[in-house]
């Protein structure tokens, strides 16, 4: 029986010098994507947090929320 041997990458994060350092020109460049990175989505933003709070207001009052659907619909059953 052959054993095979598989070797592993080891990563290593941490920096060990100080070449890993942000300089001043890095973390103006990170502030000024962090700040358009919202403009440009922010329609997007709006309606992710409106999805959000009908969620949660659905989840909520789940037993009520289907009773008024299912009086919606036996209305309009009804009238047509």
């Amino acid at each position: 029986m052959q054993n095979t041997i598989t070797t592993r990458l080891a990563w290593c994060t941490a920096a060990h010098n100080d070449s890993a350092k942000s300089t001043h020109a890095d973390l103006a460049a990170l502030g000024d994507h962090l700040n358009a990175c919202p403009q440009l989505n922010r329609h997007l933003l709006t309606l992710h947090g409106a999805t959000d709070f009908m969620n949660g207001f659905v989840a909520t009052r789940f037993v009520s929320t289907l009773l008024v659907f299912a009086l919606v619909i036996g209305l309009g059953a009804w009238i047509l």
